[in-house]
């Protein structure tokens, strides 16, 4: 990918947006606009991109999508309902080379800089998330948690031989990391998380003893970036998988993301070297900075799922025949139609905004809970309704629909609930704090 174009962006400066200054700006191109006239206007609505956002991303932007997409419909898409039958946990070899291939595309850990990674936008990477969950929600999760959550801790808070030595090989797929945060009793009270880290200065190491539950790639990760309180501090931990004490074992079972790894870390007198904690992840701002990118990611791949759902009622609508004329002739399916695709082009639209921002250091962590919550909420409620559409079809997996909306139930979970986010806003707004 080329990541040396900013064309559209004055890249030399942070501090908010220069509003009277046009400089990387190109003001008087029209190219694909028609300002002097709207008679016999040549633009017509196409529904696939109701606010024509192809327009405003950049050709590298485009290019990537595209070669993401080709990759996803022709590697993926095939194969996703054998996947989600077998439980993908029960083949840690396919699991393994799906990273593999991620990496053989280029795109894991793609908005990083450096350390042969890809450097991309904000909005390139959502892009990315967005095509993968096109296809399942359990494929994105999977290249989610090594780009944003494993990839981008280290990037953030390692050192310069941590990042030298893992990210490369990460980066590539030869390596697979987890994020180990959530425990059984710390799910979104993360201040309450039992596992500690002690330091034994006489061997300048860490003893770790504690338990991770619902870790997405844990049971085939080489590496886990561990978080326990040490004193009173939250620090972060790269813990490779053949260190004594640590283990890991398979959640089964799932009703949810079957296409994509879960498990269990335990922490049994883990021993680590200093030089294994990451130096700048001291505090719970350390998790909470790479979990909102994670966020930001996950709001631009739910309305992938959201926008197959669409078409795919869309396309059994019409082939329908139903009393001597297509379903989707009738008025309630066309309002369906038009509430689900005002949903996902809103969303779509927000996103593309909140990654600019981003790109600009100017997004704040509540945009991203806007995002997450809102785009989760309302991906789930658009496949529900596709789902309905399909009538009993609609629990076939060959139609694809039921196992987005088990998927976005998961999703509408993790990294933040909806209630969560909306506290979280609540506080933005009144100033007061509802939650510990």
């Amino acid at each position: 990918f080329n990541t040396t174009s900013t064309k559209g962006f004055n890249t030399t400066s942070t501090k908010g947006f220069n509003t009277t200054s046009t400089k990387g700006f190109n003001t008087t191109s029209t190219k694909g606009f028609n300002t002097t006239s709207t008679k016999g206007s040549s633009v017509k609505f196409n529904w696939e991109d109701a606010f024509n956002i192809n327009s405003l991303l950049t050709n590298e932007e485009r290019i990537l999508r595209d070669s993401v997409k080709a990759f996803c419909q022709s590697n993926l898409q095939p194969r996703v309902v054998k996947d989600y039958r077998n439980e993908l946990t029960g083949s840690p070899d396919a699991a393994k080379a799906l990273f593999r291939e991620f990496g053989s595309l280029g795109i894991l850990g793609c908005t990083l800089q450096g350390y042969g990674c890809a450097g991309v936008g904000s909005v390139g990477g959502g892009l990315v998330a967005r095509e993968i969950e096109r296809v399942d929600s359990g494929y994105r999760s999977t290249y989610s948690v090594q780009s944003s959550l494993v990839m981008g801790t280290i990037h953030a808070f390692g050192s310069e031989e941590q990042k030298s030595k893992y990210l490369p090989e990460l980066g590539k797929g030869n390596l697979i990391g987890c994020f180990g945060l959530t425990e059984p009793n710390a799910g979104s009270d993360v201040a309450n998380m039992s596992t500690r880290a002690v330091y034994d200065s006489s061997t300048e190491s860490y003893i770790l003893n504690g338990e991770k539950t619902w870790i997405s790639n844990a049971p085939i990760a080489d590496l886990a970036i561990i978080w326990a309180k040490c004193n009173d501090q939250v620090k972060g931990f790269i813990i490779e998988r053949d260190t004594p004490g640590y283990t890991s074992d398979v959640i089964k079972g799932k009703l949810g993301l079957r296409a994509s790894v879960t498990g269990s870390i335990a922490l049994d007198n883990v021993r680590v070297g200093k030089q294994q904690a990451l130096p700048l992840a001291n505090s719970y701002k350390a998790p909470f900075t790479v979990l909102n990118s994670a966020r930001y990611g996950i709001s631009w791949g739910v309305l992938g799922a959201a926008e197959f759902c669409l078409a795919a009622a869309r396309s059994y609508m019409l082939d329908r025949v139903q009393f001597g004329r297509p379903l989707a002739a009738n008025q309630i399916p066309q309002l369906k139609f038009a509430n689900m695709l005002s949903e996902i082009s809103l969303g779509l639209i927000s996103c593309y905004q909140v990654g600019r921002l981003k790109d600009f250091n100017q997004e704040t962590p509540e945009m991203i809970s806007i995002l997450k919550r809102n785009n989760c909420s309302k991906a789930l409620a658009i496949a529900r309704t596709a789902r309905d559409m399909l009538g009993g079809n609609g629990i076939s997996d060959e139609y694809h629909v039921m196992r987005h909306v088990n998927n976005l139930e998961v999703v509408n979970t993790y990294e933040g609930t909806e209630d969560v986010h909306a506290l979280i806003l609540g506080r933005a707004i009144t100033g007061i704090q509802a939650f510990q």
